[in-house]
C-alpha cells in the first residue's frame, strides 16, 4: 500500500475541509489532492529518480511527500541549516534527484544537482502539469531521512510505504478528528516527526497549521488565533513556550493536547508545564527515525497520576516515555544478547511493521528475527513503562566502570540553581575518562558553587558518579530538535584541558 492512499482517503471523505494552513496558503483536502496529482506529473516528466527538498516546509511538505509518492520516487527533506558543502555532500548520496528549494536557500544548493526548482516553480508546475501516477512497491522507500549525525556520519534511513502506512494506521483512527480540531506543527520538515505529523493529521482529518520558523510568542499567538487544539514540540521549544506563557499570562484555552519529544526533557520543566497548563493533556512521545516516528507514549493520565503520586514507582514514571504503541514489541538485552527482566538496564531492541532498520548503501540491520538495535540504553519497570537512559555511545568509562550520563543528569537538573545540564566523558591519563558536568545556571547572573553541585550529586548517587569537574556555559550546543551535541562539548573541554 502506498502512502498516497492516505491522501486519497482523506480527500474523498471530506474534500472541502481545510487541510493545510501555512502563511497565506489555505488548502482544502481536494486542493491538496489536485496539487499532489499535478506535482506527480511534474516529477515524472522531469525524469528524476528521487526528490529532495531544502526549505522550512509549511504546506509544501505534505504536497511534496504525496506528489513524490504518486510519482513512485522517494522523498528526502534535507536540513536547511547545513552549509552549502554539507548539503552538496548529502545531495550526492541521493539517486538522480530533483532538488526543490525555498528562495532563501538558492545559493546553498547552487550546483548540487542538475535539476533545481524553486518552491514557486514546483507549485506552478503542479498546477499546470498533467497528472501522472505510479504504483510503487510497498516495500520500496517512500521517504529517506538523514540522521542528525550527532555521534557519527549521517546515515540515510529508508522508510518504506509499508513502514509509514503501518505506523499511521496502527496509531491513528481514520477521520477521527472533530470539526474544530486544529494541529499546530513547528517541527522541522527534515525530522521524522515532521513527516509523521503531516501523514497522521491528514489521515485523522485534522486541520494542520504550520509555523515554519519557531518563535515562542508567535507560537502562542497562533494557538490563540487559529484555536489550536493539539501541538507537538521539542524540549527546547517547550522551555521557551513555558517562559513565554509566564510572561504573557496566557493559558491557551483551546489547547487540549501538547506532545513533546525528540530528546530528553528535564523533569522540573515537565512539572512546571503541567502546573502552568492544568487543563492540557501532555504526551511524551518517544521514537527514532528508523522506527517511522513514535514507538512509545506516556499519555495525559499517566502524566497527571505521576505528578501527584505518593507511590515512588508511579511518581518516577513521569521520567519515562510510557508504554509501547500498538504493534510494537520491545526487549532489553545485555551485551551478550540475553533478554533481561524488568528492572535490569541494557540496550533497547524493538520490532514491528513500522520499524525499518534499513539504510541506503548499508542495507538492513535487523537481526534474523526482525529486531532493531536502537543503541539506546533503557530499562522497563514492572508495569511495562520504558525509561531511556541515553545512547550507548555516550557511556562514560571511568576507571573501568560504565556510567550512563543520564543518571547524573537526572539528579543535577533537580538542583534549584541548575536550568540545564549535560554530562560527558573527557579523556584522562589516570582514569581513562573523567566525568564533566556542563551546567547552564538557572540564574545567569548567579553561578552556583561547583562543590555544592558535586556534593548534591554525591548525596543522591554513589561516589563514583560524582562529577570530577563542573563547568558552566550560557547554553548547551544542540540540534534544532533539542539533541545535545555532546561531541562539541567533549571537543571544547578537551581543548581547554590541553590548553591548561
Amino acid at each position: 500500500m502506498s502512502i498516497s492512499l492516505l491522501l486519497d482517503m482523506a480527500a474523498s471523505t471530506d474534500p472541502d475541509r481545510v487541510a493545510v494552513v501555512s502563511g497565506e496558503s489555505r488548502w482544502t483536502g481536494a486542493e491538496l489532492d489536485a496539487l499532489a496529482h499535478g506535482g506527480a506529473g511534474a516529477i515524472a516528466a522531469s525524469g528524476a529518480r528521487s526528490v529532495a527538498y531544502v526549505g522550512t516546509g509549511g504546506a509544501l511538505l505534505p504536497l511534496l511527500i504525496f506528489a513524490s509518492a504518486r510519482a513512485g520516487v522517494p522523498f528526502t527533506p534535507l536540513n536547511y541549516r547545513l552549509s552549502g558543502d554539507k548539503l552538496a555532500e548529502l545531495v550526492r548520496r541521493i539517486d538522480a534527484p530533483l532538488v526543490v528549494h525555498d528562495d532563501a536557500y538558492a545559493h546553498a544548493v547552487a550546483g548540487t544537482a542538475d535539476l533545481l526548482w524553486t518552491a514557486a516553480e514546483f507549485l506552478d508546475r503542479a498546477r499546470t502539469s498533467e497528472p501522472a501516477g505510479a504504483e510503487p512497491d510497498p516495500d520500496a522507500a517512500a521517504v529517506v531521512l538523514f540522521t542528525s549525525g550527532t555521534t557519527s556520519q549521517p546515515k540515510a534511513v529508508e522508510l518504506s510505504h509499508n513502514n509509514l502506512v503501518s505506523y499511521i494506521t496502527g496509531t491513528v483512527e481514520f477521520a477521527s478528528a472533530a470539526p474544530e480540531d486544529v494541529s499546530l506543527i513547528c517541527v522541522p520538515p527534515y525530522h521524522v516527526a515532521g513527516v509523521g505529523a503531516a501523514l497522521s493529521n491528514l489521515y485523522a482529518g485534522r486541520k494542520m497549521v504550520y509555523l515554519r520558523n519557531f518563535e515562542p510568542q508567535e507560537w502562542i499567538r497562533l494557538v490563540e488565533t487559529e484555536r489550536v487544539t493539539t501541538a507537538t514540540v521539542v524540549p527546547t521549544m517547550l522551555d521557551r513556550i513555558v517562559t513565554g506563557l509566564k510572561q504573557s499570562g496566557s493559558r491557551l484555552p483551546t489547547l487540549r493536547t501538547l506532545a513533546y519529544g525528540g530528546s530528553k526533557v528535564g523533569l522540573p520543566l515537565v512539572r512546571t508545564a503541567l502546573e502552568l497548563l492544568p487543563e492540557v493533556g501532555f504526551v511524551n512521545a518517544y521514537g527514532l527515525t528508523e522506527t517511522s516516528s513514535t514507538i512509545a507514549v506516556l499519555g495525559p493520565d499517566d502524566h497527571r497520576a505521576a505528578l501527584i503520586a505518593d507511590d515512588d514507582t508511579v511518581a518516577e514514571r513521569l521520567g519515562s516515555v510510557g508504554q509501547p504503541v500498538p504493534g510494537i514489541e520491545v526487549q532489553i538485552r545485555d551485551e551478550a544478547g540475553t533478554v533481561l527482566p524488568a528492572g535490569m538496564p541494557g540496550e533497547l531492541f524493538v520490532r514491528g511493521p513500522q520499524v525499518s532498520g534499513r539504510y541506503t548503501g548499508i542495507g538492513s540491520v535487523l537481526d534474523a528475527e526482525g529486531w532493531f538495535p536502537t543503541k539506546d540504553l533503557a530499562v522497563l519497570d514492572d508495569g511495562g513503562y520504558l525509561f531511556i537512559h541515553g545512547r550507548s555511545d555516550d557511556t562514560i568509562i571511568r576507571g573501568g566502570e560504565n556510567i550512563a550520563p543520564a543518571e547524573i543528569e537526572d539528579v543535577l537538573v533537580e538542583h534549584p540553581a541548575v536550568h540545564e545540564v549535560a554530562v560527558v566523558g573527557v579523556e584522562d591519563a589516570e582514569w581513562g575518562q573523567i566525568i564533566v558536568a556542563v551546567v547552564v545556571a538557572a540564574d545567569a547572573g548567579s553561578i552556583p558553587d561547583p562543590e555544592e553541585l558535586r556534593a548534591y550529586v554525591r548525596s543522591g548517587l554513589r561516589g563514583s558518579r560524582t562529577p570530577d569537574r563542573v563547568v558552566f556555559r550560557p547554553e548547551l550546543p544542540a540540534t534544532p530538535t533539542g539533541k545535545i551535541l555532546r561531541r562539541e562539548l567533549v571537543a571544547d573541554l578537551t581543548r581547554e584541558t590541553a590548553g591548561a
